[in-house]
């Protein structure tokens, strides 16, 4: 009988973000580009850190969801809002707004399960047809970076101290 007492390790880059940017610096851009298009045509920037956490989420990407933990927590996002938004039906933080949005990012992020008409109809109720429209690209832009961070292991930022940010 033989026992295999190796440790499969998952916690090694396979690269880094910064590599992507150096390797293929015309697909950073476009997939960079199409993540910024949502707030320049005026979609909140602290709702969109939320459907970045959710699908980075959903996704399993390290390097995403700490990324977008500290962005939140940079615009003023509550702590309450960013823990529980991986139980967001659950909780009462969320405005309906937000609520749809959360839906239809899972509902993007999750497509062999399709996007129902229940969700269609809550995300069209909230948000005017540009709006959803813009909201759908910064959705496919995260699940892209997801792909990225996640088949590549990319090392998750880290949280900078109170003092090292004044330094």
């Amino acid at each position: 009988m033989s026992t295999d007492n190796r440790v499969v390790s998952m916690s090694h880059a396979r690269s880094e973000y910064t590599d992507f940017q150096k390797l293929a610096p015309d697909a950073f851009e476009v997939v960079r580009t199409l993540g910024q298009l949502a707030a320049k045509a005026g979609i909140d920037k602290q709702l969109l850190e939320l459907i970045k956490i959710r699908a980075s989420q959903i996704n399993g990407c390290a390097f995403c969801l700490q990324y977008h933990i500290l962005q939140a927590e940079t615009l003023g996002l509550s702590e309450d809002k960013i823990n529980l938004v991986a139980v967001w039906r659950e909780a009462p933080q969320f405005s309906p707004r937000e609520r749809a949005a959360l839906a239809w990012t899972e509902a993007l992020t999750m497509l062999p399960n399709g996007v129902s008409d229940e969700v269609y109809a809550q995300a069209t109720a909230e948000f005017a047809d540009k709006e959803l429209t813009y909201l759908t690209s910064a959705i496919a832009s995260i699940n892209t970076w997801n792909r990225f961070g996640a088949a590549y292991r990319w090392t998750p930022p880290a949280r900078q101290k109170a003092g090292a940010a004044a330094s």
